[in-house]
């Protein structure tokens, strides 16, 4: 299954493809009880897309033929042990991808030709994922992050090791009179000077936000040598390149969290300001319509923010009854897109600070 959307990925989901694109989304579930629904669920919201693709007779038979063979081989490779809190299935006429995400998605069948990428979008902008490079004088680690865990990553030539029995040599450093430090060997200094290109090229690809984790001297050694790493968040702490993904996570954890705390201070900062000079909105109804004329700068919200809606004759969105036929589940995902696509910020916050404005709000252009 996928987890990292990347912009060039992201590209390649949005160009059109031969009718019928199909896009299946269901929820699932990390635990039990709530989990043990999940295979039948995604069986059936499988069926239900075979089930229209037959009705559809605007699709001939082999390429009917073609989707189903898809969306059969998509079903077979999910493991719902790893699930998440959604599932999105894509499959076209010699193709299907199955992509994992940390936020829910609602329970849908589309058929386009176009993949329906906006839930994507949103649970990968709610994740703000980011790289962890863990540093030392003889291992390099890239670790993936995002929704309170680290992964190992092994792209990019990473993990990058070396023997520092073979290639340090502190007794000659004595000689001269220097102390035997590792960091001072150009053979170190070059390891790290590759290290450094491998996260430049890995950025240019996948670019996220990076903390940089080692003892002091390594990650002065690292700014020094290199360029990719001088902007990222400087975590001194040794022993990580050959710790464990937990102990990764205990040494970033606190520090996103201060700057998630700066972060939602900033944004309230900025609401406030834009309030006091008319260029704000708040609701999901003001927010949404703003965001469809490409108005909004910022927006901004709460973590967990979602709201059932449906049109009221094009013009105002108005709440919805869950058993409302007409109703849009995912109307926070559709106005997020809208504002990535326009070239706004988004930022997500914790749940309560957006109160006084119903969980979303955005600072306008004019």
């Amino acid at each position: 299954m996928e987890h990292d959307l990347s912009p060039a990925t992201l590209a390649e989901l949005r160009r059109p493809r031969p009718y019928p694109a199909v896009s299946v989304l269901t929820p699932t579930h990390r635990r039990e009880p709530d989990n043990t629904q999940d295979p039948v669920r995604l069986r059936n919201v499988v069926a239900e897309a075979k089930k229209q693709l037959e009705a559809d007779p605007a699709i001939s038979r082999e390429r009917r033929t073609d989707v189903v063979r898809q969306l059969d081989q998509a079903l077979a490779e999910v493991d719902l042990a790893f699930a998440e809190d959604g599932l999105v299935i894509y499959a076209a006429p010699g193709e299907h991808q199955v992509w994992s995400l940390a936020r829910t998605v609602p329970e849908r069948v589309v058929l386009s030709d176009t993949f329906l990428t906006r839930n994507l979008v949103s649970a990968q902008t709610a994740e703000r994922p980011f790289w962890v490079l863990s540093v030392s004088a003889d291992r390099v680690t890239l670790w993936s992050g995002g929704s309170g865990r680290v992964t190992e990553e092994r792209i990019g030539g990473f993990p990058l090791t070396r023997d520092l029995a073979e290639n340090f040599d502190a007794e000659r450093q004595e000689q001269i009179g220097d102390a035997p430090s590792v960091f001072r060997d150009q053979r170190t200094r070059q390891f790290l000077r590759e290290a450094d290109g491998a996260l430049g090229a890995l950025l240019r690809e996948h670019p996220r936000p990076v903390y940089v984790t080692g003892e002091q001297e390594a990650l002065t050694v690292l700014d020094e040598v290199g360029s990719a790493a001088r902007d990222a968040v400087h975590v001194p702490h040794g022993g990580l390149a050959h710790g464990s993904h937990e102990a990764v996570w205990r040494a970033i954890r606190p520090v996103q969290e201060a700057e998630a705390r700066d972060s939602a201070a900033a944004v309230a900062r900025e609401l406030e300001s834009a309030r006091g000079r008319k260029e704000f909105a708040a609701g999901v109804d003001e927010v949404w319509q703003n965001a469809r004329e490409g108005r909004v700068r910022l927006l901004a919200v709460e973590e967990d923010f979602q709201v059932r809606v449906r049109d009221d004759m094009g013009d105002h969105l108005v709440p919805a009854d869950s058993g409302d036929l007409k109703a849009r589940e995912d109307i926070v995902d559709e106005i997020v897109e809208q504002c990535l696509e326009t070239g706004a910020e988004v930022r997500f916050v914790p749940d309560g600070t957006l109160a006084d404005s119903q969980g979303i709000a955005g600072v306008l252009r004019y």
